[in-house]
């Protein structure tokens, strides 16, 4: 499947195998994501499984052979998904290759943090600024993406950050990151676009519940008090609040929505952070959430919902269907969380039906991830439930 708009426009294939042969089923999906483009692409992104993570370097190499890629990146997953389709396990690889134009530049890179370092410092990744958007993979145990985040908010303010952290390992338990022909097996690796427009979209996969409310003194992670109540008790008192349906999503655990990009007259269920409250202090009625908070922002709580999560999805792609104004979308990178697919929707495919449905079969292509990174608010988080979209126009 391919899809561009004009001769120098973007235009992206898509390609997904379930071959049990590396070798061929990597040259099947490469093959299909090569069908329609005019030469070979300036960007490659490869999500692996099942064998091919047993043996990447054969798969990078049978795609190589077809695509001829300036530029590749790609990581190991535990499931992948593309046109409309969602393996969650098993061997398969879906791979995305794009053809920026004449205007358009991908500079892929290999990060890591120096370890003799008193500091954390970030190796080898090119300058961000200024660039249209940061697709970045890396490994959860040997790379801080939140830390890395926070530094990029600060050294490139409004540079949409997204992607996912590698979901499979190698067998000999390392990463499994590809840059090239190269399997790189610590830090993350990444692409920096230029000249190319990309819509991100991330949705959270949670319902907002009950009124919201002001943190009126914290300090780190620690809420003490929501609208001048001890933060428990007012949690408590919006609880009691709720309907029974609502008060039945919670059973499963409740998360805090934060907002990040504050001054709305009314916000919507896009515009909160969501997080966990990592415990809560009966005695001092203080909280813990999974992030850092401060005084005047706005809370709201929040739940798990596959209903909500259909919605918002299809919502939030809409949403970014319509600031391109007519144009096509060329094609979107996926970045899933591993606790959706079947086991959140009782049904496969949902994400990848949903991208099908709506951007009308642009190429897709996504995988899995332990962990999705991006933006709320004007800056990129490492998140967890939601379904992270990379959209680009044509």
């Amino acid at each position: 499947m391919t899809r561009s708009s004009d001769a120098t426009s973007v235009t992206v294939g898509a390609g997904l195998s379930t071959h049990g042969d590396a070798r061929l089923g990597a040259a099947q999906a490469a093959a299909a994501a090569m069908t329609g483009l005019a030469g070979p692409p300036d960007l490659a992104v490869v999500f692996a499984s099942g064998a091919h993570v047993a043996t990447p370097e054969v798969t990078l190499e049978a795609i190589q052979q077809v695509l001829g890629a300036r530029a590749l990146i790609g990581c190991g997953a535990g499931g992948v998904l593309g046109g409309g389709r969602e393996l969650e396990t098993g061997t398969a690889v879906a791979v995305w290759a794009a053809s920026f134009g004449a205007t358009g530049e991908a500079t892929t890179f290999h990060a890591s943090i120096d370890p003799d370092g008193e500091e954390i410092t970030l190796e080898d990744m090119p300058e961000p600024a200024g660039a249209s958007g940061v697709i970045l993979l890396p490994d959860p145990y040997s790379f801080p993406t939140d830390v890395v985040l926070l530094e990029l908010a600060r050294s490139a303010p409004g540079v949409p950050v997204l992607g996912g952290l590698s979901s499979a390992r190698t067998l000999d338990g390392e990463a499994c990151l590809f840059l090239g022909e190269e399997v790189h097996e610590r830090g993350a690796v990444g692409v920096c676009l230029e000249g190319v427009e990309l819509l991100p979209c991330v949705s959270q996969g949670a319902a907002p519940l009950g009124r919201e409310v002001t943190i009126t003194a914290a300090e780190g992670h620690v809420i003490y008090e929501l609208a001048g109540r001890p933060a428990l008790e007012t949690l408590e008192r919006i609880i009691s609040e709720l309907s029974p349906r609502e008060r039945s999503l919670i059973d499963a655990g409740v998360l805090i929505g934060i907002v990040v990009g504050g001054g709305k007259p009314e916000y919507e269920q896009g515009d909160f952070l969501v997080r966990g409250i990592l415990g809560a202090d009966p005695e001092s009625g203080r909280i813990a959430v999974g992030a850092t908070v401060q005084e005047g922002q706005v809370v709201r709580l929040h739940a798990r919902d596959a209903r909500s999560a259909d919605r918002d999805l299809s919502e939030a792609l809409g949403v970014r269907v319509e600031a391109m104004a007519g144009r096509p979308t060329a094609g979107a990178l996926v970045f899933s969380c591993n606790g959706r697919g079947q086991g959140m929707f009782g049904a496969p495919d949902h994400d990848a039906a949903a991208l099908e449905r709506v951007l009308h079969g642009a190429p897709t292509a996504g995988f899995f991830a332990a962990g999705e990174i991006g933006p709320v608010g004007g800056r990129s988080f490492l998140h967890g439930f939601t379904a992270t979209v990379a959209l680009f126009a044509g």
